[in-house]
């Protein structure tokens, strides 16, 4: 397993912790590093992960919340809300991952940590935030909005 997955995977279980049961982030990544240890690019990713999302969280969770509006964030599986959460903070704030290989990633993550339908939902949520995103890039008439859909069919793995 590539280390940005693996690392992705440790922020995702930090994130998870730290929402579920309230430990202190720092404390909760540093024990799941401990459990799962990572080359030096590894854990600084995985540290960009879980603070960036945690310092940005307001944000992001707008965001869900726009985008999966029948779903209030705290009636969301936690598992859900975390990869979407890590999954926004790197589409929106970070910006250094390619969209595609973003989706592709969330979408990996569900698969593997959530429910049965979660890996659909978390598609369908980043599915919408990136129509949202591009439309805002390229405002104009209905034309805009159909190529945007189909390159988010493309994205979204």
């Amino acid at each position: 397993m590539k280390v940005r997955r693996r690392a992705r995977i440790v922020a995702l279980q930090a994130l998870f912790e730290t929402d579920s049961v309230g430990h202190p982030p720092d404390v909760v990544l540093q024990h799941r590093l401990e459990e799962t240890p990572l080359p030096d690019a590894g854990v600084d990713f995985a540290r960009a992960l879980v603070f960036g999302v945690l310092e940005h969280r307001k944000q992001l969770d707008a965001f869900i919340q726009k985008n999966a509006p029948q779903w209030p964030i705290e009636q969301m599986a936690i598992i859900d809300r975390n990869i979407l959460r890590i999954a926004l903070f790197e589409l929106y704030v970070d910006r250094t991952t390619p969209m595609k290989v973003v989706i592709n990633e969330a979408v990996e993550l569900a698969k593997m940590f959530g429910s049965e339908s979660s890996h659909r939902f978390v598609n369908g949520v980043l599915g919408s935030f990136v129509l949202q995103m591009q439309g805002m890039a390229n405002p104009g008439p209905s034309q805009g909005a159909a190529s945007a859909e189909d390159s988010a069919k493309g994205d979204g793995a």
